[in-house]
């Protein structure tokens, strides 16, 4: 399953993971930064990052442009009851 996520600036996703998927994601605009379990990664355009199946992750845009991802999902199931979300923005269960 292949997304295009777009974060604003000042804002992050969800810190979370999935029991059934994986997830590559590539940056196409902007500066992000990446949380995969306790490692920071900074990735400019044209820089991707693999996310292992169960790995607790987020994305955050610490900048005052839009960052855009390209994310690739593989594995065996991609429901969004497959996310388990330890901290959101926006109260989501």
């Amino acid at each position: 399953k292949i997304k295009e996520i777009s974060v604003n600036p000042n804002s992050r996703l969800s810190y979370q993971s999935h029991a059934k998927r994986s997830e590559v994601w590539t940056v196409i605009k902007g500066d992000a930064t990446v949380l995969i379990d306790d490692s920071q990664h900074n990735l400019k355009v044209n820089n991707s990052i693999f996310i292992p199946v169960g790995s607790k992750h987020r994305l955050e845009n610490n900048t005052d442009s839009p960052v855009n991802i390209i994310e690739v999902q593989t594995g065996t199931y991609f429901g969004e009851d497959d996310i388990v979300r330890y901290e959101d923005d926006y109260d989501r269960n």
